[in-house]
C-alpha cells in the first residue's frame, strides 16, 4: 500500500480472502481504508475442493485461532461456513473471544442458495448472528428479517460493484449509443440463465415467461444453460428438462443457448446483450450475478422471495406462487423495466465513490471493535 496510513493497517481474517464481493471492499486506493486481510491458508491435505482452492477454509476452526492469535486482529465471515457444524463455530467464537478477537459476520445469505433444505444453514445463523461483535448486510429488508428473527441489528451496506470499471464505462457508453439510434431489428431481448440447475433455480418459470415474452411486442426469450444438463454423457445430465428445452426451441418459444461456464468477460458481454434479465430463483437473499447485470445497464427482474429487489430501485419484480412464477406480475414487471429511459444502477463513477464510501465504513467499524480512534475520512 501507498502512502501512511492515519491508524495502524488492520490484519482481518477474511473468510474468504479471496473473491469478488470482497476485494472490492477495498478502496481504489489506499486513502482512508488500509486493511490487510490474510490470504486463505491451505486446506488441510485430502480436503481441498476441485471447484475453490480454498475450500474448505482452513481459518475456519478453533485450532487455526489458536495456532495463528498473533497474525490478526479480527476475523470477518462472509462465505464458506456451509460444511461447518454449530458445535464447531461454536468452539470458532469461544477461541475468538478467548484471544479478545472480535467476529464481525456479513449475512450474505439468510436462506443458503445450495441447499433445498434450509434447516442446516439456519443452525449456523443461530451460532453466527447471535455471538458476532458486529453484523452487516446487504439491504434493508435483510437487515428487518435479522431484527425479527433473531434481535439483532445489521449495518446495511450496499453490494459493491461486480463489473470493472473500465468495462462499466465501456458497455454502458454503447448500450447509450445504441438507444440514441436505436436497435436495427427493434427486438427486446428477455434473458433467464439456468446456469448449472444449482438447487435454487425455478426451472417452472420457463413456460409463464415465454408466454409473458410472447405478449411483449417485439420481444424474444433467450434461455441459457450450462452445458452439462444437456450433455448425455455428463453426470450433471437432466434428460427431461434437456427435452423440454430443445422442443421449446423447436417450437419457437425460446432461443437456446447452452454453453461451458462463463469467463468473467464473457458474463459481463452476456449480460450486456440483454435488454433484460430474469432471475429464475425459487428461494434465496441476495445476488452478485443482479449486481453485474446492473452493472453493464442490464435491467433485472427479480422474485418477490429473498431480498433480490432490495438491491436497486431498478429492480423489477415479479410474484411466486407455490406453484411457480405468476405469468401476469412477470409481464408488468418486464414492462416496467423496459419503460425505463435511464440505464440502471450507478455509473463507473458512482461505483467507483460508493466503493470508497463502503471501505472507509469497513475500515471504520473495524476500527471501533479494535477500541481505536476511527480512520481519518
Amino acid at each position: 500500500m501507498s502512502g501512511t496510513p492515519s491508524n495502524p493497517v488492520v490484519r482481518v481474517a477474511s473468510i474468504p480472502h479471496d473473491q469478488i464481493y470482497i476485494r472490492h471492499l477495498e478502496a481504489v486506493d489506499s486513502s482512508g481504508a488500509e486493511v490487510f486481510r490474510l490470504p486463505d491458508p491451505p486446506p488441510v491435505d485430502g480436503m481441498r475442493s476441485a471447484q475453490s482452492g480454498w475450500w474448505p477454509p482452513a481459518m475456519l476452526s478453533a485450532d487455526w485461532v489458536r495456532a495463528n492469535h498473533d497474525s490478526f486482529d479480527l476475523m470477518h465471515i462472509h462465505f464458506g461456513f456451509d460444511a461447518a457444524d454449530p458445535a464447531h463455530l461454536r468452539e470458532l467464537v469461544a477461541e475468538l473471544r478467548h484471544f479478545g478477537k472480535p467476529l464481525v459476520y456479513t449475512v450474505h445469505d439468510l436462506v443458503n442458495p445450495h441447499q433445498p433444505d434450509p434447516a442446516a444453514h439456519v443452525e449456523l445463523l443461530d451460532v453466527l448472528i447471535p455471538h458476532a461483535d458486529k453484523l452487516i448486510t446487504l439491504t434493508a429488508g435483510a437487515a428487518r428479517e435479522i431484527r425479527r428473527r433473531w434481535g439483532a441489528e445489521a449495518q446495511v451496506l450496499p453490494h459493491p460493484h461486480v463489473v470493472d470499471f473500465g468495462t462499466m464505462d465501456r458497455i454502458r457508453a454503447a448500450r447509450r449509443r445504441k438507444a440514441a439510434i436505436g436497435n436495427k431489428d427493434g427486438m427486446k431481448r428477455i434473458g433467464v440463465h439456468l446456469k448449472g440447475l444449482r438447487p435454487n433455480m425455478d426451472t417452472a418459470i420457463l413456460d409463464p415467461l415465454a408466454r409473458a415474452v410472447a405478449r411483449l411486442p417485439s420481444a424474444v426469450l433467450q434461455v441459457n444453460i450450462h452445458s452439462q444438463p444437456l450433455d448425455p454423457a455428463s453426470d450433471e445430465y437432466r434428460p427431461a428438462l434437456a427435452g423440454k428445452l430443445h422442443d421449446g426451441a423447436n417450437l419457437g418459444l425460446w432461443e437456446l443457448r447452452s454453453h461451458e461456464y462463463f469467463s468473467e468477460p464473457e458474463l459481463f458481454d452476456y449480460l450486456a446483450s440483454l435488454d433484460a434479465c430474469v432471475l429464475p430463483y425459487r428461494f434465496g437473499t441476495h445476488s452478485g450475478w443482479l449486481e453485474a447485470a446492473i452493472d453493464v445497464g442490464t435491467p433485472v427482474v427479480a422474485p418477490d422471495c429473498g431480498h433480490y429487489a432490495d438491491q436497486d430501485p431498478s429492480v423489477g419484480r415479479f410474484r411466486t406462487t407455490p406453484t411457480g412464477a405468476d405469468e401476469e406480475s412477470l409481464l408488468n414487471a418486464i414492462r416496467e423495466v423496459l419503460r425505463a429511459e435511464d440505464l440502471p444502477g450507478l455509473d463507473a463513477e458512482g461505483r467507483r465513490r460508493q466503493r470508497l464510501e463502503i471501505a472507509r465504513a469497513h475500515r471504520e467499524l473495524y476500527d471501533l471493535l479494535l477500541d481505536r480512534t476511527p480512520a481519518a475520512r
